[in-house]
This record gives structure tokens, sequence and C-alpha cells, in this order.
């Protein structure tokens, strides 16, 4: 298993969703995605996307003004 990081930090929607999406095509499954946002809207946009995905949010945390999650990649990169 690998960690990839993502940083989304200053991008709006979609983009944050279209970097993790990026990520996950290059991890294997079972590989933990770690994402940074800032745009709030992804606390809603990332669940939904691991969910129609097939792939597993481990953690979705706010810190003030930046928004971590932790995903973890499922059968199709």
């Amino acid at each position: 298993m690998s960690v990839h990081k993502v940083d989304a930090r200053r991008l709006l929607c979609p983009m944050p969703v279209i970097r993790l999406q990026d990520a996950v095509k290059k991890a294997a499954p079972g590989d933990i995605i770690s994402v940074v946002c800032t745009d709030p809207g992804t606390m809603s946009d990332i669940p939904a996307w691991c969910r129609i995905n097939g792939h597993r949010l481990q953690s979705a945390v706010q810190d003030g003004s930046e928004y971590f999650f932790e995903v973890e990649t499922g059968n199709e990169p």
C-alpha cells in the first residue's frame, strides 16, 4: 500500500475532485490518497464521488479553512 498526496488548495469545483480522480488513476487498489482542499464544497463532493466510483472515504475533517480527506482506492483505479 502506498500513500499519495494531492494538494488541491485554492482550487474550486470541480478541480479538487478532478485532481483526486487523476491520483486514483495512478494508484493501485488499496492505496491511500491524502487530499487537502480549501473549497468547502468538497465536504459533499468528495464523499459523493467516492460512493459513486467505489472508493472508501476513510476520513473527512475540517480544520479552519482547510479540508482533509483520506481515500482508499477501490478495485477500479
